[in-house]
């Protein structure tokens, strides 16, 4: 192989292109179209949200019989095949513009044509022969690390859920960084956003214990839709809001910077509707961080105090630990 020429691509380009039989997408190597309804409007969505996707990986050669210059993609087919797809009318995607999601024709002329003229960044193989094209194929296509869970549902994923959790996740990065809630390596492995589509099963279905296949069936089942995410969204926010009203030593100074209290206070302040002042919140989460850090013996401490620490250090994340938990800080914030 000569080199990789890397050039700007526009989508507008891109079909002209394949309309003119000059991009072949279905190479003797390439593998079928695998992608999911979900996966295809999650591409579009990413670049309606003018939001980077990966490289395209095109090989350029002259066909000396017709004279034609054959683009064969390498890498990339089923995110050009979605393109192809939402462009033809064939599923919706969400759009920033719209509330809910939208097929190709309901697009306004602008955002067609911003659509169109959206640049995608393309590798042209030059002089790559099929052993090239094979060993590129096979590297592009690897994968370089071993996924956690939350990686390997966002991997399978791509429909309402994920982009529910994504959208909430990255609105508050800082606050999760701030707080000390999430590290930054936390958050490289979507650690932050398993919390938030935690947080929404647990909305959904009830108080309940953490369980990773308990998510997996939470991502598949509202995969096409998820009906409640504008309301449980609203519902975030309003914690967040309340949250980000405190000193922040409240939470990051305390146990709540840890994971599992953290997600309890979450719990108990969204399902109360009275409002709780930001002083009193915030010296009940002090209080109550003294009491766990007091330094008294587990067997000198009231069951109910001693009930709560064993709670938040042990099995952290069954059912019986969250229902402690829960209890404790609705008795300790006076909610009941």
């Amino acid at each position: 192989m000569e080199r990789v020429d890397y050039q700007k691509l526009t989508i507008r380009e891109l079909l002209t292109s394949y309309d003119s039989k000059e991009l072949n997408i279905t190479p003797w190597y390439q593998r079928r179209s695998v992608w999911t309804r979900p996966q295809k409007a999650y591409l579009i969505n990413t670049l309606l949200e003018n939001k980077p996707v990966p490289t395209l990986y095109i090989r350029h050669y002259l066909d000396i019989e017709t004279e034609k210059s054959i683009k064969e993609v390498v890498d990339g087919q089923q995110r050009i095949r979605s393109i192809l797809e939402y462009r033809a009318g064939e599923f919706n995607a969400r759009h920033p513009a719209h509330k809910t999601r939208v097929k190709y024709d309901g697009l306004s002329r602008t955002e067609r044509t911003d659509f169109l003229l959206t640049s995608l960044s393309v590798g042209y193989l030059i002089g790559a022969d099929d052993t090239d094209v094979i060993e590129i194929f096979g590297r592009l296509n690897s994968v370089a690390k071993t996924l956690n869970a939350e990686e390997k549902r966002c991997a399978k994923y791509s429909g309402e859920v994920k982009q529910f959790s994504l959208r909430v996740a990255s609105k508050h990065v800082e606050l999760w960084r701030s707080l000390g809630i999430f590290t930054a390596t936390d958050i490289s492995r979507m650690t932050e956003v398993e919390f938030v589509s935690e947080l929404a099963r647990n909305m959904k279905n009830g108080l309940s214990a953490h369980s990773s296949r308990a998510l997996d069936y939470f991502y598949r089942d509202f995969d096409e839709e998820f009906t409640e995410q504008n309301e449980f969204e609203d519902r975030m926010e309003k914690v967040f809001s309340k949250i980000a009203e405190m000193n922040p030593s409240a939470i990051k100074d305390t146990i709540f910077s840890r994971i599992p209290p953290f997600f309890s206070l979450f719990v108990v302040l969204d399902s109360i509707s009275a409002d709780i002042g930001k002083s009193n919140l915030e010296a009940s989460l002090y209080g109550i961080d003294r009491s766990f850090n007091s330094g008294i013996p587990i067997t000198e401490r009231s069951k109910e105090d001693a009930d709560f620490y064993i709670a938040c250090t042990s099995t952290t994340q069954g059912i019986k630990s969250r229902t402690i938990r829960d209890a404790y800080l609705r008795s300790k914030l006076g909610i009941g």
